[in-house]
């Protein structure tokens, strides 16, 4: 399981539609709608961790 990074949601990135994945800096990211995708989307920064040091 996955966690949408947007509302926290659990996913199965297995049975997750392609349409609802989303890749960033070459990590992809499963969302449970389209509209936490479009929301990720808007502004990933804002919802990826800064790699740690």
């Amino acid at each position: 399981m996955r966690i949408d990074p947007v509302c926290g949601m659990e996913v199965d990135e297995n049975k997750v539609p392609q349409s609802l994945r989303s890749q960033h800096l070459g990590h992809f990211f499963y969302f449970c709608s389209q509209a936490c995708k479009d929301e990720f989307e808007r502004n990933p920064q804002q919802y990826v961790s800064p790699p740690a040091a």
